[in-house]
């Protein structure tokens, strides 16, 4: 039986969510004893725990079918691999950061200084592409550390709060690339295997979609419904059903997540009541 093979991070940032958006699209994978690879129970798929660094080089090899990775790893080690989803979990920047003391004006300052990074490649481009030369050291671990011992002036690595930075007394100044959980694709795809990748996408959608997204119930005076349904015209359009009452109707719709409050307080003023907003597990188009 043909199965696709999808890598995700063996332990990290990207792991548990890897494995919850996978669980979410319906697939039951058993690794209770932590295996370095694992079949799962209800879909033709088998997943890779790999090492997060090492996933690019497994893509473009064709070991992997696919995978679920850092876009900032996938730039920095697989620039010419496939993004096929934006996932929209583990959210993080690429940046460049200075002691507190460092006085700091543009990216000039750093010609000629040293600069300590785990992502030597995008470092480089970004560098070059502005016309800066800086000495790169690279570092795999806690390059936070590098200013605060005299080993460079700079850093460049990935910032998510920028808790890190403000205890080693570092500052953010410039953000190089902003970055994602994506799910990447080998160039080495073999052709029996891209139906399995297309029903494996088409799930995940679904759960993105459902995750994005908020179901609306509400009461509306018939006097004003025309301007409430305006407000939130859901997928195609919202579902009208009369009430007992007939002066009233009952509304159901879709709304974007990020748009709620706004949408909430619009209906409000628009003269909606009994507003019941809920979660939606899954979203198929």
């Amino acid at each position: 039986m043909i199965k696709l093979k999808i890598a995700v991070q063996k332990s990290g940032r990207l792991h548990d969510d890897s494995l919850r958006l996978l669980k979410d699209a319906g697939i039951s994978i058993d690794n209770g004893k932590d295996q370095l690879k694992a079949e799962a129970k209800n879909f033709p798929v088998e997943v890779y725990y790999l090492r997060n660094g090492d996933i690019p080089q497994y893509l473009k090899d064709g070991v992997v079918d696919c995978a679920i990775i850092g876009e900032n790893v996938l730039v920095e080690k697989g620039e010419d691999i496939e993004i096929t989803e934006r996932l929209g979990f583990s959210k993080c920047r690429v940046s460049l950061a200075v002691s507190k003391i460092f006085e700091y004006d543009s990216l000039s300052d750093l010609d000629g200084k040293r600069i300590a990074t785990s992502y030597p490649n995008t470092t480089k481009k970004y560098l070059e592409k502005r016309g800066i030369s800086a000495d790169l050291h690279v570092i795999n671990g806690s390059v936070e550390i590098a200013p605060n011992i005299g080993l460079a002036d700079a850093i460049c690595d990935i910032v998510s709060s920028g808790s890190t930075l403000f205890k080693n007394n570092l500052k953010e100044v410039e953000i190089m690339m902003k970055s994602e959980a994506v799910l990447a694709v080998s160039p080495k795809l073999p052709l029996d295997s891209a139906p399995i990748l297309e029903r494996l996408r088409f799930r995940i959608q679904s759960v993105l979609k459902g995750r994005s997204s908020r179901y609306v119930l509400l009461n509306a005076p018939n006097d004003k419904l025309d301007t409430i349904v305006s407000l939130i015209p859901g997928m195609k359009s919202p579902t009208i059903l009369p009430l007992a009452d007939e002066n009233w109707s009952s509304v159901h719709s879709v709304i974007k997540q990020e748009e709620f409050w706004e949408v909430i307080d619009q209906l409000k003023e628009a003269g909606a009541q009994g507003i019941l907003v809920c979660p939606i597990e899954k979203m198929v188009i």
